[in-house]
């Protein structure tokens, strides 16, 4: 039996590496290239030994790009900076409303609660193109095209109904019990929420939140279409890299690192919560 559970921990352990190493390989290797010149990157057949330089990031910190035909100068650090304040403005007005919202849904039942719930749900499923020509026009008319409230509004889209619904399904795994019992102690219905329903759904809140993170740090279609290249964030400012001069692979590589590592860090930093988080509505008594 212990030869069997010893064996069996081995081919576990082996599967877990298989696993990592295939997922993580990309990450591994766009690394290596942003490390690299472009002469090292090109050369054939690839090979895992060079001398690595930092001059890829100098020029993405720096805004200057070199290539052999010409120099350009491109905001990197901006587009990094713009995704950084959509992500986090959008996702703090999208918990701010929608962790409220979906705790109604759950504890209050009303004649067409689920036809409202479901059509909020539905923004997240529309094709992007579906709204964003009346949305050009309106924002053009009220003032809000090319600004970062506009676009912080816009990607509501994105983070509302997905924190709506996930976070909903968590409350509605809490017992009412323990609210009712301490709403009879004669405690308010907002002291309840926050004493009690909140923090029992502390994990699922996290999990949706940062989910929500990821997906508008990944939006590309509204800030293209809605915002000039200083409200740009990097996957629309990625583009700029695409030149008739040529490709800079490192460079790129070393963009693509820089873009990743603050969804990358935040993941490292709240899979605990994550973890929790989607494994919540899975433990009932």
């Amino acid at each position: 039996m212990d030869h069997m559970s010893l064996t069996e921990k081995w081919l576990r352990g082996i599967a877990l590496t298989l696993v990592v190493l295939f997922f993580m390989f990309p990450i591994f290797w766009i690394v290596l290239m942003s490390l690299q010149t472009n002469e090292t990157i090109l050369r054939s057949p690839p090979s895992m030994v060079f001398e690595p330089t930092l001059k890829n990031y100098v020029a993405i910190i720096t805004g200057k790009l070199d290539s052999h035909v010409a120099s350009m100068d491109i905001a990197f650090m901006r587009n990094l900076w713009n995704s950084i304040l959509l992500s986090v403005c959008s996702v703090a007005v999208a918990l701010l409303l929608g962790v409220p919202a979906a705790y109604a849904f759950a504890r209050h039942k009303f004649r067409g609660s689920e036809d409202i719930a479901f059509t909020l749900l539905s923004f997240r499923f529309a094709p992007p193109l579906l709204v964003l020509l009346p949305l050009t026009i309106y924002f053009q008319d009220i003032g809000l095209a090319n600004t970062y409230f506009g676009l912080i509004w816009v990607y509501q889209l994105i983070c509302l109904p997905l924190i709506l619904w996930i976070v909903r399904g968590y409350f509605e795994d809490i017992s009412p019990d323990l609210e009712n019992a301490y709403r009879i102690a004669g405690h308010s219905w907002l002291s309840t929420f926050r004493r009690i329903a909140l923090p029992l759904a502390g994990p699922g809140i996290a999990a949706a939140g940062l989910l929500a993170f990821i997906f508008a740090w990944n939006n590309f279609i509204f800030a293209l279409v809605l915002a000039s290249a200083d409200k740009q964030p990097v996957t629309v400012g990625a583009l700029a890299f695409v030149t008739a001069s040529g490709i800079q692979y490192g460079q790129i590589a070393a963009a693509v690192v820089l873009s990743i590592a603050p969804t990358l860090a935040l993941a490292l930093y709240a899979q605990r919560y994550l973890v929790e988080g989607l494994s919540l509505g899975a433990v009932k008594g």
